[in-house]
């Protein structure tokens, strides 16, 4: 039952988060500034949903930064720490996708990278993992509520969710 109620607290949370941008997000479009040069995206994620129960699972909390380049390709780091408490990071490359489905708020994105961090008994917990060190491949889709602030839901293949907040600076 405990496992639901944070999926559910964290839909809430990401509605309430929604609805507190609605008004600003009516008085601007949501599209991106013009892309003349790149920019910083600063993304925080305060939970993760695991699609199977595990009592030695933790809390997951990210910090990432991201950079733009004009035609959206991206690179990045993430600091986090991982299902089993510990301090784990993420650099990687990526793509994302603006208007999807003619929506122009609506984005996907995909990276791919090297984690670092399932180190001891939890070595096995991702694939290919060499010394803590395993490559990873990361979809994403995300709403644009103004152009600077952004919900994103990313899978975490056979793991979970993770829901997250980006700000554009």
């Amino acid at each position: 039952m405990q496992k639901h109620c944070g999926l559910h607290l964290a839909a809430i949370a990401t509605m309430a988060l929604a609805g507190s941008f609605h008004l600003n997000a009516l008085a601007q479009t949501a599209e991106p500034p013009p892309r003349s040069e790149g920019r910083w995206e600063l993304s925080f994620s305060p939970y993760t949903h695991h699609w199977h129960h595990d009592d030695e699972h933790k809390n997951v909390a990210l910090i990432a930064i991201e950079r733009f380049q004009p035609d959206n390709a991206l690179w990045g780091a993430a600091l986090f720490s991982n299902s089993f408490g510990q301090t784990s990071g993420y650099v990687y490359y990526g793509h994302q996708w603006d208007g999807v489905f003619g929506q122009p708020a609506l984005y996907t994105k995909l990276s791919a990278g090297v984690i670092y961090g399932y180190r001891g008994k939890y070595k096995d917990k991702v694939p290919y993992n060499h010394g803590g060190f395993s490559p990873a491949i990361i979809p994403a889709v995300g709403y644009r509520l103004t152009p600077v602030d952004a919900v994103q839901v990313a899978i975490l293949g056979t793991a979970g969710v993770m829901f997250s907040y980006s700000r554009r600076f």
